[in-house]
């Protein structure tokens, strides 16, 4: 996907074609009472690929996209958090996400007469990271391998594996032994 998308064009019709369909598939996965299995069967529609049976979800779920959010396995989602996934939002194995997590890959334009035009930057949260609640992660950001995210923390700047991280912005508050 390129890095940045305009309002108006026939790219962005083809994604909000994409989004109508998810954000049905959305509304019915948090409306309704769902077993483990029905929540992965009904994600992995969502984002078009297999959510392992070693990975639970816990509902509201939220993504305004969904086809460009990738799942590992013993991924732990807990309820409310939001995946702002159009940029790309990769999650490796043994993940927790705690609740109300909002992770964005998607930004608008500084400048005034493009500002609802759309920058995308990837996010990637490594192995047996752990965000703690209400963590919001920004564009473009990486999460190290077993980094911790404390709550509340805003993550604007990559996180470096093996450290624990707190405040806003997030700052590296201790390391973390293997």
């Amino acid at each position: 996907m390129k890095s940045e998308m305009d309002v108006g064009t026939e790219a962005y019709e083809q994604i909000e074609k994409i989004n109508h369909k998810n954000q049905l598939l959305v509304q019915q996965l948090n409306t309704s009472l769902h077993t483990q299995a029905e929540i992965r069967e009904l994600v992995s529609q969502i984002t078009n690929e297999k959510v392992d049976t070693s990975t639970e979800i816990r509902l509201p779920f939220y993504t305004d996209f969904g086809q460009n959010l990738h799942i590992g396995k013993n991924v732990y989602i807990s309820n409310c958090s939001m995946f702002v996934d159009l940029g790309g939002i990769y999650i490796g194995d043994n993940v927790l996400i705690g609740p109300n997590v909002t992770i964005a890959s998607v930004n608008h334009r500084v400048q005034p007469m493009e500002r609802r035009h759309l920058s995308f930057k990837s996010v990637y949260i490594h192995d047996n990271a752990w965000l703690g609640a209400n963590v919001t992660v920004t564009p473009g950001t990486v999460i190290g391998e077993n980094a911790i995210v404390a709550a509340g923390s805003v993550v604007t700047k990559n996180v470096p594996k093996n450290t624990m991280v707190a405040g806003v912005p997030a700052r590296v508050i201790k390391t973390i032994k293997e």
